[in-house]
């Protein structure tokens, strides 16, 4: 079922998740506030502090919005820490099975991600109901979510059983079950650890880090113009590290990249960390995303892990990464699943933005230079035609990679040419509804391949499209789909 996204859904959609985002620092305020760390991190650096889930911090200095200078309060040790590892002591419950910031549809797919038992739960801020909180509890291959209800300060699923905290909550219905469908058992396997923007304090501005701090383990991905090496910086942290091939662009062409990653940053974009541009071969260095690409692993797998919900959740984060950029104005020219990274629980991230353009105000199109290469049966009719490219014919370039997504990594068009496709699109055809795809998924595919640009749906409408895809109904009459 499709519904209109509200306000707080649109928002989402633009700014990402707020556990992704750095924390803003007070105004006006040098130091002496206390946070608590929500995740383990180890120093990379000399000049970092390393800590655990649960410290207590002391911010010194407010250095960026991004890195601070902090002391633990049990050691008194100091350094540089990322700010988006931590929350104000006044407003966290820094239990382990509290996510407060997460989605419903990532809490699925979480808790339903190997490593979790029966009974695995976590509690959430609910989507649907501003202010109250969710229940998400792991039962018989399914997840099944309560509405956790608060009045007079108690909590409570029915009200003649209420906790006072929410710890006591957890605890009771850790011996029985009572109203759930399973006693709760551990905490949901928590989520990646946010990426820090940049390595370090000390590499985030400059971003050049010596070339000898890193290692070049094995090969991952070997493209046509560049190859990508799953790399170690330091000997502690993994990282992956893109480099060009002899003779395939020079470095000025291939830097030009990087410097376009270091202004956007989203959940669903790959992050620059730094690069090393003093000699060759120039090192472009990001995340790293331990399942490659998305053509592959769709591939590999084939449908025999991946159901309907793991594809449709796939696009969906696809989408918030382009809507993203559609945002900021940008648009990528290139998207296609081989340009979508994956990581630990199905987490896709959009890469590879070195044809990418930035579409000045007032303008709609970019113009890409004589002689660029572009993958044809991905690229939109008038970029073809015309090699005018815009926001909307990146959003036909999803639609075949929607396309990708449902037939685990089918050529399109398949038996066509790149000239046959092209004038096969040119006289009105389409692609039919792939086989065990449902069919207000091929509408929209059909959507984004509307003949004009004006008509076919923005990114943003795309992600709450695919996010509200689903409705499922749960047997427990404690137990909404909306929450």
């Amino acid at each position: 079922m499709v519904r209109t996204p509200s306000a707080a859904r649109r928002l989402e959609s633009k700014v990402g998740y707020a556990v992704n985002k750095p924390l803003p620092s007070p105004s006006g305020f040098m130091g002496g506030k206390r946070y608590t760390a929500l995740f383990d991190c180890t120093a990379r650096t000399a000049d970092d502090l390393t800590f655990s889930t649960r410290d207590i911090l002391e911010v010194i200095d407010y250095t960026t919005e991004e890195w601070w200078i902090a002391r633990t309060m049990s050691t008194s040790a100091k350094g540089c820490i990322p700010s988006n590892y931590l929350a104000p002591v006044e407003r966290v419950d820094p239990e382990p099975w509290y996510l407060p910031e997460i989605k419903r549809r990532d809490a699925e797919r979480l808790l339903l991600s190997e490593g979790n038992k029966q009974g695995a739960f976590l509690i959430r801020n609910s989507e649907s109901f501003k202010g109250e909180l969710s229940l998400s509890v792991l039962h018989q291959g399914r997840v099944k979510h309560y509405k956790l209800q608060k009045q007079d300060d108690n909590y409570f699923l029915s009200r003649n059983k209420s906790f006072p905290t929410l710890k006591a909550f957890v605890e009771y219905y850790s011996r029985q079950s009572d109203v759930l469908c399973v006693c709760l058992g551990e905490p949901c396997r928590k989520m990646e650890d946010p990426q820090t923007y940049g390595l370090a304090c000390n590499t985030a501005d400059p971003w050049e880090i010596d070339r000898s701090s890193i290692k070049l383990l094995r090969k991952i991905i070997d493209g046509l113009l560049d190859e990508v090496f799953e790399g170690v910086l330091n000997g502690t942290t993994p990282v992956a590290v893109k480099t060009r091939k002899p003779g395939t662009m020079d470095a000025a062409e291939f830097l030009g990249e990087a410097q376009l990653m270091k202004k956007l940053r989203h959940p669903k974009l790959i992050q620059l960390y730094a690069v090393c541009t003093l000699e060759e071969p120039v090192y472009i260095i990001t995340e790293l995303m331990t399942n490659g690409c998305l053509l592959e692993y769709l591939r590999k797998d084939k449908g025999a892990t991946l159901y309907i919900t793991h594809q449709i959740e796939m696009a969906a984060q696809v989408a918030a990464g382009m809507a993203y950029l559609e945002q900021q104005n940008y648009i990528h020219t290139d998207l296609t699943a081989r340009n979508v990274l994956v990581g630990e629980n199905n987490v896709c991230k959009v890469t590879n933005f070195g044809l990418a353009g930035f579409l000045r105000k007032n303008e709609n199109v970019y113009e890409a230079e004589e002689g660029t290469k572009f993958p044809v049966k991905w690229t939109a009719p008038e970029a073809i035609h015309d090699n005018k490219f815009s926001i909307k014919s990146d959003v036909w370039s999803f639609g075949i990679l929607l396309y990708e997504i449902m037939t685990f990594g089918q050529m399109p068009y398949p038996n066509m040419k790149n000239m046959q496709a092209v004038t096969w699109i040119s006289k009105g055809n389409r692609m039919s509804c792939p086989a065990n795809c449902p069919k207000p998924l091929h509408n929209i595919m059909l959507d984004c391949w509307k003949e004009k640009e004006k008509e076919r749906p923005t990114f943003e409408t795309l992600q709450w499209q695919l996010e509200e895809y689903f409705e499922m109904e749960d047997e427990n009459p404690y137990s909404t789909s909306l929450y």
